[in-house]
């Protein structure tokens, strides 16, 4: 795409209402475009190779304000490149900041988007507990660990499969649920999740696998509270613990990612917060998971 397709972005906002002169570029999305149309409208345009996720978001977004979720609604979805020589997406604003602290109330947005179990949305993809005993034994035959760290962390791994219903029910996630993903107002309050580019059929711990883990370890018993489900808080950190350990050792084989806002992206960032979660006193029940 041009710079600013100035000619097409004016007749997308006239078309809305919109004057062209209160068009304005928020830069910095991967996967899509993003711009302010006045005080009401936000349109994102799919980059190239990303189309898919914008079609998804068009039919997720629906699903999960049925369910409750506070995110933007759809006003229109144009995947037909007759305007634009791309799909494009606009939602209603939602005038808000990221937030620097993880709002409470995420707890009960998840567990209204959880409570929607696999079936429907024809084409999202399912995802699933991976096998980070492979991981490990890859780190170690490339001499990123110690053969006495691998088998330390195969038999954590282990421990942790005793924990987990691998079986269990696949739910809706958002699947990147981070700061950045996150509109809150002046006091802290959440007002929407956005961006549904990743979401998936997949176990439920999953979408806390992009917070930091003492964000997690708050807000999962307000989640359980507002779950149906007979999972326990320790079975649910245990599955918790599990994707944030395989994400971090997967990580670490990646080449470096420097200038990004996402606190995951430094490649030993996870494990390092792994490290100074069990190194600070957690609360029960993830002082017995180690």
């Amino acid at each position: 795409m041009p710079p600013y397709p100035e000619a097409e972005l004016a007749a997308i906002a006239k078309q809305h209402g919109v004057d062209p002169d209160q068009i304005r570029e928020v830069r910095g999305g991967v996967a899509n475009r993003a711009f302010i149309l006045g005080e009401a409208l936000f349109l994102r345009i799919s980059r190239p190779g990303y189309e898919a996720d914008l079609h998804k978001e068009s039919v997720v977004v629906p699903a999960a304000r049925a369910a409750g979720v506070l995110t933007p609604e759809i006003i229109t979805y144009d995947p037909t490149r007759i305007v634009l020589d791309a799909p494009y997406l606009i939602t209603r604003r939602i005038h808000g900041t990221e937030p620097t602290t993880t709002p409470q109330s995420l707890a009960h947005q998840l567990a209204a988007l959880h409570h929607l179990q696999q079936g429907g949305l024809g084409g999202l993809a399912e995802d699933g507990w991976g096998d980070p005993w492979g991981t490990v034994e890859e780190l170690a035959e490339r001499g990123y660990v110690d053969s006495g760290s691998a088998s330390w962390l195969s038999g954590w791994f282990t421990r942790l499969a005793e924990e987990i219903d691998a079986g269990g029910p696949k739910v809706l996630i958002h699947g990147d649920v981070a700061a950045h993903n996150l509109l809150v107002g002046t006091t802290n309050d959440l007002r929407a999740l956005i961006d549904w580019g990743d979401a998936a059929w997949a176990p439920p711990a999953m979408d806390f696998a992009k917070l930091p883990l003492t964000d997690v370890a708050s807000l999962l018993p307000e989640y359980l509270a507002h779950t149906d489900s007979p999972t326990t808080e320790h079975e649910l950190a245990a599955a918790v613990l599990w994707f944030h350990l395989s994400w971090a050792l997967s990580k670490l084989q990646a080449a470096p990612w420097p200038n990004q806002r996402h606190w995951t992206a430094p490649t030993t960032s996870r494990l390092l917060n792994l490290l100074h979660f069990f190194t600070t006193a957690p609360p029960a029940p993830w002082a017995d998971l180690v």
